[in-house]
């Protein structure tokens, strides 16, 4: 698409959806309250807004190749600090993490000798925070044929990810208190659905009208504990 298109979109966002959603508008000059964080891939394919139907305003979206959430600690993360501003300062309620399929840095991943000299901050970043993810899946399912690997990888991504979210003290505290609720999801781009990891049966699965959050394991435990 050339940059001629891009300004003619612009102007017909001005000129005919503004116009008719000026109100909206206005009420979003004043602030935002989302109550939403949407944690998904750059890929162009995906587009959170358009798979979700939602308004300007309703989703807080951080996106990164891979759908990538460095563990807390990690330094000068900007996902870190969009996390903890989403969490505290929004007071941010769900936090969907959203993998899709023929995920190019999943596949990178899987091949990532390749990446080292076409394209080394991509290696760089996929090797430093991707790498439990290949582990796992090169450990366990190595002799999948590649397409199940990679759907395998995808899955076991997002799962990853969650992990990596409780690591933030604010994200644990709030799911102690039950203020926050994870949920992992994969979108199918060929198919336009939308998968949800279904703790109780160990898979993802179509996503209708249930939402399929994922548990909290600590807190699980703690209950056990206290028992």
């Amino acid at each position: 698409m050339p940059i001629k298109r891009i300004i003619a979109g612009l102007n017909e966002f001005h000129d005919n959806y503004f116009i008719t959603h000026r109100e909206l508008f206005k009420q979003l000059s004043q602030g935002q309250n989302p109550e939403v964080l949407f944690i998904t891939c750059s890929d162009s394919r995906i587009d959170p807004c358009l798979i979700t139907q939602s308004l300007p305003g309703e989703l807080f979206v951080i996106r990164n190749v891979g759908n990538i959430i460095p563990a807390y600690g990690t330094p000068k993360s900007g996902e870190a600090a969009g996390i903890e501003y989403a969490v505290e300062a929004l007071g941010i309620r769900d936090i969907v993490i959203c993998g899709h399929s023929h995920c190019g840095a999943m596949r990178g991943l899987l091949q990532i000798g390749n990446l080292s000299q076409q394209m080394p901050l991509v290696y760089d970043w996929l090797k430093q925070y991707a790498e439990p993810t290949r582990r796992i899946v090169l450990d366990n399912y190595k002799d999948y044929p590649a397409d199940k690997l990679l759907k395998i990888a995808i899955e076991q991504n997002v799962l990853t990810q969650i992990e990596n979210l409780e690591t933030y003290p604010a994200v644990r505290s709030k799911l102690h208190s039950g203020k926050l609720t994870l949920h992992a999801w994969i979108y199918e781009i060929e198919t336009g659905e939308v998968f949800a990891y279904d703790a109780n049966i160990g898979q993802f699965k179509i996503l209708d009208n249930r939402p399929f959050p994922v548990p909290n394991p600590l807190l699980g435990a703690y209950s056990e504990n206290k028992v």
